[in-house]
């Protein structure tokens, strides 16, 4: 799984006002992890939020802002009440784990000693790792929520990757985060997934524009630029890519699916009679009529018509026309002249 980006509906950790506008732009642009704090809004309307999260197929967040224990049993109550699918932040786990107990909602405290609010980490690089280690051993922790930013400590990243380390689990960099490097330098130190809510709508993050749609859409390709999930792809046109050469019966290849090469050919007159151990075959024609001929039948294919040979049936292309333009979908590993040996062998192909 790719590093995660959870947008917090939070400014300042405050669930804000506008929060349902908000969720409705991350919504249409596709993001699918998105939080809330316990305070800003009434439990009432967390609930109407958290319903639709959900009901879009989205994950729901709620990250705890207490500072004493009462506060934070009460937030636990209510992560439950509202029906969020992970609880992040607060350090009272031994209050928490029994209130979350069976309830299916997923953990994720924060490691190391939390003052102030907004939120502040305090401790040394040792201190946290241990209080790392020690959370994430509590059966019922499924992770850790770390404000590794905003820790006074000289050296984040390693403050990072000791919390990885020590817990074992992953852990959600919370807090300060608010450009490409940033993001690039938490996805190296190990963590599975960050939160970014003020900057995004404050217009922090740099984009196109100040707007939260701009500042969405910047964040969400950065993270698939990082996560490996952009297409180095662009489309071809197909008149352009047979003209692009001109020999017959030899397959150039065009585009690969999995194991599977999209080959374009030109076909003149007739092939050799032939059949392949274990790849089967898709011919397409794209310009002019094939004849496929089989052992027991003959088979025209017109234009924008396919036809499908299966392994170890033995077939002989023809092309009807002066020049047959065709679409092979198969295996890499075929080879045009299949089991026999002809001339027209080709290997090694080319791509157009």
């Amino acid at each position: 799984m790719g590093l995660r980006f959870i947008f917090m509906l939070t400014r300042n950790d405050r669930t804000v006002d506008d929060a349902a506008i908000h969720l409705a732009t991350a919504l249409s642009l596709g993001v699918r992890h998105i939080g809330f704090k316990d305070i800003g809004l009434s439990v009432a309307d967390l609930k109407k939020l958290n319903q639709t999260i959900k009901a879009s197929g989205a994950t729901s967040y709620l990250e705890v802002v207490s500072l004493n224990r009462d506060s934070e049993v009460v937030s636990a109550k209510a992560a439950v009440d509202i029906g969020v699918d992970i609880l992040l932040g607060g350090t009272r786990v031994d209050d928490v784990l029994p209130i979350l107990r069976s309830t299916g909602i997923e953990y994720y405290p924060f490691p190391g000693r939390i003052v102030g609010h907004p939120s502040v980490l305090e401790g040394s690089l040792q201190e946290i790792a241990d209080s790392a280690r020690d959370l994430a051993s509590r059966e019922g922790v499924h992770g850790l929520d770390l404000l590794a930013y905003r820790s006074s400590l000289p050296d984040i990243p390693a403050l990072i990757a000791a919390v990885c380390e020590a817990a074992g689990k992953p852990v959600i960099v919370a807090g300060s985060i608010a450009d490409k490097a940033r993001i690039e330098l938490v996805r190296g130190a190990g963590a599975s997934g960050f939160t970014i809510g003020t900057a995004a709508l404050d217009g922090e993050y740099p984009a196109s524009g100040n707007e939260l749609e701009s500042q969405l859409t910047a964040i969400v390709r950065d993270v698939a630029d990082l996560n490996g999930h952009l297409s180095p792809f662009k489309k071809k046109q197909l008149d352009n890519a047979f003209a692009s050469f001109s020999g017959t019966w030899s397959p150039r290849i065009a585009g690969q699916v999995n194991d599977m090469q999209i080959k374009l050919a030109k076909f003149a007159g007739s092939f050799t009679w032939h059949f392949h151990e274990r790849e089967d075959e898709m011919f397409l024609v794209h310009r002019g009529r094939l004849l496929m001929r089989f052992r027991d039948r003959e088979e025209v294919v017109e234009e924008g018509e396919f036809i499908v040979v299966p392994h170890g049936v033995e077939h002989c292309p023809v092309a009807l026309t002066d020049t047959c333009e065709v679409i092979l979908l198969e295996p890499a590993t075929t080879v045009n002249t299949g089991t026999a040996e002809y001339a027209r062998k080709a290997e090694n192909l080319v791509t157009v």
